[in-house]
């Protein structure tokens, strides 16, 4: 197993209900002066992002920490567990298969073409993402560092090779053909799982590596484990390349990302955070505005 390699278990983005749509109303809008407070922030420090699970929530990817979350079956697979039982990988990947084909139906919304025309405008240098969605991409982004990795991978644990999540599936599929689990009905979770029965994972069978045979796990980081130093390097590049810092949709509840605030406010760099809900840095913003992402980027954007 490579040792730079991250592993911890995933964080899916899948619908609950009806397909992915827009969020509802779930705060009063930001304050015009909040809107210009913000564009003035961006134009004056352009800012590297700090993206967090708030910008896909209106695409239909629930979070674990937002509003909605609360009565959710959350808890997800850590990485140890994952490698170390067979059960758990099987149970795994046919809660992450149930919900793969609404996962990946997700598409950007407002906040996601927000950002992407910022970066063209110049006005941002680019998008540190702890999202493992590729909405950000498909908005238009060019400079995004997937902190977390992206589910549209697959990786074997042992020789490293790659597999697109696609190919991966339909091998699922071929291996599993009286599966439940590809036509139920399921409520989804956060990062792509879903909520099946306990005995929906019985007798499925994971699909191994094409080259070695080898276990395989999605391309991201589970929980209980540790981002690649490569890839946090690439995103200290990525965050000297702003005089400033903005979060967007984020908690900061994860040190991966809060790391960069903290940085941030030792080297007295300027933080500025979008968020509904209270985040672990508030206290260390110079500005802190509560709406929709989706709601008030858009805005933000006309006026710079």
């Amino acid at each position: 197993m490579d040792p730079q390699r991250p592993t911890t278990l995933l964080r899916l983005r899948m619908p609950d209900g009806p397909p992915p749509g827009p969020a509802p109303e779930t705060a009063a809008p930001a304050q015009a002066a909040e809107v210009q407070a913000l564009a003035r922030f961006i134009a004056g420090n352009r800012p590297v992002v700090l993206a967090g699970a708030g910008c896909s929530t209106e695409s239909g990817i629930p979070d674990y920490r937002g509003a909605g979350a609360r009565g959710r079956d959350r808890r997800p697979v850590l990485y140890q567990e994952f490698v170390r039982s067979p059960e758990a990988r099987a149970r795994y990947w046919a809660r992450s298969s149930a919900g793969w084909t609404r996962f990946q139906g997700a598409r950007p919304n407002p906040a996601h073409r927000a950002l992407a025309a910022l970066e063209e405008r110049g006005e941002i240098p680019g998008i540190i993402s702890q999202n493992v969605d590729g909405l950000h991409q498909a908005a238009g982004s060019r400079q995004v560092l997937e902190l977390h990795g992206s589910l549209a991978r697959v990786r074997c644990l042992s020789c490293g090779a790659v597999e697109s999540r696609a190919a991966f599936h339909r091998r699922l599929q071929l291996l599993n053909p009286h599966s439940p689990v590809f036509d139920a009905h399921v409520r989804t979770l956060a990062d792509g799982d879903s909520a099946l029965p306990e005995e929906a994972h019985v007798g499925f069978r994971p699909a191994p590596c094409l080259r070695c045979g080898g276990i395989t796990k999605p391309d991201v980081v589970f929980f209980g484990e540790s981002v690649a130093r490569s890839t946090v390097d690439e995103a200290w590049g990525l965050f000297y390349r702003g005089r400033g810092l903005l979060v967007v949709g984020s908690s900061l509840a994860v040190y991966s990302g809060r790391r960069f605030v903290q940085r941030a406010v030792e080297e007295g760099r300027p933080v500025a955070i979008v968020n509904l809900g209270a985040t672990r840095a508030d206290g260390n913003a110079q500005l802190k505005v509560e709406d929709r992402v989706g709601r008030l980027l858009p805005q933000v954007l006309d006026l710079l």
